[in-house]
């Protein structure tokens, strides 16, 4: 459980290195980091350590207080929402700028919070941060920690100041054991603008992530985690993926690494894709990279209320993704409308199941039983005269289940036979949608080394 680890909420103005901060204490690099402001958005959640204390890091969006709507407000409300669930905060200051007007807003709005708050000036390497150092205590925070977030200086300190403000809690997580059961991980990927925050929001039931009408709002992977049926599960919301050839800034780069990121380290893929435009050729894209990638897929079409005639239109669609992705043969289609809630029920158990399938272990038994029938009904073709005979066959791994042929001359088995007994897995032991691996090996032959 999450809720006995210390909330430690990193929050500052734009660009004093909030990211970098939570990136070393979370241990690896979960933020993305870049040298222009307003990079982070949504407030991003993980798993840290600061010395030998398990911590929940928050990182937040750069506070500002200027009176605007949209984008704007919803990133500082998100802070705002951060720093009511944090047990302590850290606030950052660029020491090298030193105090600006909008670092003295925030130290007001945390006063006000009641939040116990630690004030690090941030990079204090060398001699050009001393001034800001020395600055920094007009803000009324008590004495500030100089540190280095791009170094590692000053995480001693850090830490005997935290470990004081905390106090019991701070005792509490050192004993902290993590849970042996693992979540449900989860990735929701689509193209820009498709709604997958919406429908993450929706799903948990509060307004999580920052939503709008703006394509490409979403910048970092965000995990969320949530209780769904008993069951512990991590959404991860994406970045949109566009064309590879459409994306020319730097930072939308770095993005749709961090999707990718998220989709390997995944165990289902929930791809979004919009009813009134689907099957387009960037959703095939999405589709087949995750399968690709080994993760079980299942597709739900948003905005499925505006579509005419739905039974007909459903079935098309069916039809037209196994034309188009037969290697995804019977992933599931689930039409949804996020915004009037409907068809979501339908989304957790068919992923529930999805992985059940996805981690499937069938006995070598009943494969083997299955492979005689599958030549009985169908045999190998002869090739150059002789024909291939499968021997033996046996599962080596699943998440995804990835088996092993052996026969007799297995380079001359022709890819229409493997896809034959790919497909006959499929359907056989019932794995709709989920990735299937088969390993074709021969026996070592004798006589390969003698001379006639």
């Amino acid at each position: 459980m999450t809720d006995i680890l210390p909330r430690i909420a990193v929050v500052g103005r734009p660009n004093v290195g909030k990211s970098t901060l939570f990136n070393r204490l979370a241990g690896k690099p979960l933020a993305i980091v870049d040298d222009r402001p307003g990079v982070t958005r949504d407030r991003r959640e993980a798993r840290g350590k600061l010395g030998d204390m398990p911590v929940l890091l928050i990182d937040t969006a750069g506070y500002d207080d200027s009176e605007k709507d949209g984008l704007d407000a919803e990133m500082r409300r998100q802070t705002e929402m951060a720093l009511e669930d944090a047990d302590l905060c850290l606030l950052l200051i660029d020491a090298r700028a030193g105090v600006t007007p909008l670092d003295e807003t925030f130290a007001d709005v945390i006063r006000r919070a009641g939040k116990p708050v630690l004030l690090l000036a941030n990079k204090c390497e060398g001699e050009a941060g001393e001034s800001g150092l020395a600055d920094s205590y007009a803000l009324g925070l008590g004495d500030p920690v100089p540190v280095s977030a791009a170094h590692g200086e000053g995480m001693a300190e850090l830490y005997i100041r935290a470990s004081g403000e905390l106090g019991d809690l701070a005792k509490r997580s050192r004993k902290y054991k993590q849970s042996e059961i693992p979540p449900l991980r989860i990735a929701v990927i689509g193209r820009p603008n498709a709604g997958k925050s919406t429908l993450i929001n929706t799903l948990i039931g509060e307004e999580r992530l920052i939503t709008g009408p703006e394509a490409g709002i979403t910048r970092d992977a965000i995990a969320v985690d949530w209780l769904w049926d008993g069951r512990r599960v991590r959404l991860h919301d994406t970045a949109g993926l566009r064309k590879r050839g459409k994306v020319a800034d730097r930072l939308e780069r770095m993005s749709a690494a961090d999707t990718l990121r998220a989709v390997k380290f995944a165990e289902v893929v929930l791809l979004l894709m919009d009813a009134t435009h689907p099957l387009e050729k960037q959703d095939l894209h999405l589709a087949d990279m995750a399968y690709r990638e080994g993760r079980a897929v299942a597709v739900a079409l948003s905005k499925f209320d505006l579509v005419p005639n739905r039974e007909a239109a459903l079935k098309e669609m069916q039809l037209e993704f196994a034309r188009l992705l037969p290697q995804m043969s019977g992933a599931p289609l689930l039409p949804i409308s996020a915004v009037k809630n409907k068809g979501l029920d339908a989304i957790m158990p068919t992923l529930a199941q999805l992985h059940e399938n996805w981690d499937v272990k069938i006995k070598t038994r009943d494969l083997n039983d299955w492979l005689h029938e599958m030549i009985e009904r169908h045999p190998p073709p002869a090739v150059n005269g002789r024909r291939v005979k499968p021997r033996y066959l046996s599962q080596t791994k699943s998440r995804p289940p990835t088996f092993v042929l052996m026969c007799s001359r297995a380079y001359a088995l022709p890819d229409a036979y493997k896809r034959y007994l790919i497909n006959g897995l499929r359907e056989s032991f019932d794995l709709p949608g989920v990735p299937i691996r088969l390993i074709v090996k021969g026996g070592a032959n004798p006589y390969a080394t003698k001379k006639d």
